[in-house]
């Protein structure tokens, strides 16, 4: 019976729906576009606050909140419907923002961003989690592109938006844009959505989001501080790893014994479940630690400016916006979706390949014809993995598989950077030491990556041999990209293709007990 609430968008009120999906965009926008802006905004924000050290931390900060949070979402959404936790979510997210705004040094900074980091992790899972209420499994295919657009919008237009919003404004205004945007969606999401009331009698599982708290905050911190601030075989590293897995394992344990865990292990027998994790995961790692690595080696060997740094991602960008239409469309259609993850494989494969044969002599245009191939295999992935994951569940668990999707492609962004960002970096040392000398050598020692200030003073040699370096650890970082994506066209041949719930034929066999609509006009 619970399934009765699918295809709640069957087309009686498509404009109330349009309107929803917008609120649900622009709350994913604000999600997304938060730390390309502040990324952006940062060597401002030193300036003015100080607390060089702490830097890092404004980024770590809010990535452990949402990781941590994001499960935790999911399962309030499920007991205790989907409407208020995604409001809630929204609201810390706006008091997180102003509070950022207001900050009076860096440890204000990094507190207020971790309260950021709550809500966006409810931001994320509450959009999924509501198309997946919303819209039937065959017509979500639709919306896939829309959700791709807004990825590459955040991606490209964070770095330009963020840099004239802090240079004319102020870099407090990187922080309180949130506000109007958050407020015209809080708006319409109160007024236009409209979602059965849940009221569950069991209560929140307070153990097991400790256990998990701290065994993804553990894990982030090792992928974060391995390789920079400490050495990966410190004392502090494995104390954390060893932290990490002891609670990731007591709270697997312990979610086999509570009334209502926060992660219900039977969705992990569902076989599809089990393999969009594997691929979102893996996709998580490429994805991210490919938006790090290019820009900086199209600056550093290929001379483009950094002022516009998110248009340097635009061929990859572009390819995965387009391709993710079209198999949105495609799989509307016709119901049809293994294919699309076996071919996004398989281009992850090739493109990263591809990337990993560039050097000094590579041109732009060879490069972005690279990145195009990378970025249709991207396509191919990004939202089929959500889809079919929602596919593999109930009505009943669609807040936890929205929320546990979402959290292994951001632990994999996670490991991504960490592992492909330790790779390159050594790789660039051992280069810079071989070509530059104990100058080289000295150059590289506190970070790999050298601004554009510090490229334009070096002598014609040193920045020779800086460009060879960043190219070698680029190829180390890519070529390791392509091996670990070799698990996702493994992992695709074995989806099973269940047929897609909302179909024409589905609609045409239920339409006796059709479902009401959700989603009711202003």
């Amino acid at each position: 019976m619970a399934d009765t609430v699918e295809g709640a968008i069957a087309g009686k009120r498509p404009r109330s729906v349009r309107v929803v999906l917008l609120a649900l965009m622009i709350a994913m926008m604000l999600a997304m576009l938060d730390n390309m802006i502040v990324g952006t905004a940062m060597p401002t924000i030193v300036g003015d606050l100080g607390g060089l050290e702490h830097l890092s931390w404004v980024v770590t900060g809010y990535t452990l909140a949402t990781a941590a949070s994001t499960p935790v979402w999911g399962k309030v959404g499920d007991m205790y419907g989907r409407k208020g936790a995604f409001l809630g979510s929204i609201v810390i997210f706006l008091i997180g923002s102003a509070l950022s705004g207001m900050a009076q040094d860096m440890g204000q900074l990094i507190g207020f961003r971790a309260v950021q980091g709550l809500g966006a992790g409810g931001l994320m899972v509450g959009v999924m989690a509501i198309i997946g209420d919303l819209v039937p499994p065959r017509e979500r295919g639709k919306y896939q592109g829309m959700m791709a657009g807004v990825m590459a919008l955040a991606m490209i237009g964070g770095p330009l938006v963020g840099g004239t919003i802090t240079d004319n404004w102020g870099w407090r205004w990187a922080f309180y844009i949130n506000l109007p945007l958050g407020a015209v969606a809080l708006a319409l999401v109160t007024v236009v959505l409209q979602l059965p009331k849940k009221r569950s009698k069991a209560g929140i599982d307070y153990l097991g989001v400790i256990l998990l708290t701290v065994g993804i905050t553990a894990i982030v911190l090792v992928t974060t501080w391995g390789g920079t601030e400490y050495a990966w075989t410190s004392a502090r590293i494995m104390e954390l790893t060893g932290i990490g897995v002891a609670a990731l394992i007591g709270f697997v344990f312990w979610q086999t014994k509570a009334a209502e865990p926060v992660v219900p292990l039977h969705i992990f027998k569902s076989r599809n479940f089990t393999l969009m994790a594997v691929i979102g995961f893996i996709t998580g790692f490429v994805m991210f630690g490919a938006t790090l690595f290019l820009p900086l080696y199209q600056q550093a060997v290929q001379g483009a400016s950094a002022t516009n740094s998110g248009l340097l991602l635009l061929p990859m960008l572009g390819a995965m916006l387009l391709t993710s239409m079209v198999a949105g469309r495609i799989t509307t259609n016709s119901g049809r979706y293994k294919m699309f993850p076996i071919a996004g494989g398989a281009l992850m494969i090739v493109g990263l390949y591809l990337l990993s044969t560039m050097d000094t002599g590579t041109s732009r245009f060879t490069s972005g014809v690279y990145m195009a191939v990378v970025g249709a295999g991207m396509g191919c992935l990004m939202q089929i993995t959500m889809l079919v994951a929602q596919n593999s569940v109930q009505m009943k668990d669609m807040g936890v598989a929205s929320s546990s999707a979402t959290l292994f492609r951001t632990l994999g962004s996670s490991f991504g950077v960490a592992i492909m960002g330790a790779l390159f970096n050594h790789r660039v040392q051992d280069v810079m030491a071989e070509r530059a000398g104990a100058v080289g050598a000295k150059m590289t020692a506190k970070s790999a990556q050298l601004d554009a200030d510090s490229l334009a003073k070096l002598p014609a040699a040193a920045r020779e041999a800086y460009q060879h370096a960043v190219s070698s650890g680029t190829h180390s970082a890519f070529l390791l990209g392509a091996v670990v994506a070799v698990p996702v066209l493994i992992a695709a041949l074995f989806v099973k293709e269940v047929p897609l719930k909302g179909g024409p034929k589905a609609a045409g066999e239920s339409a006796e007990a059709a479902p009401q609509p959700m989603v009711e006009a202003v």
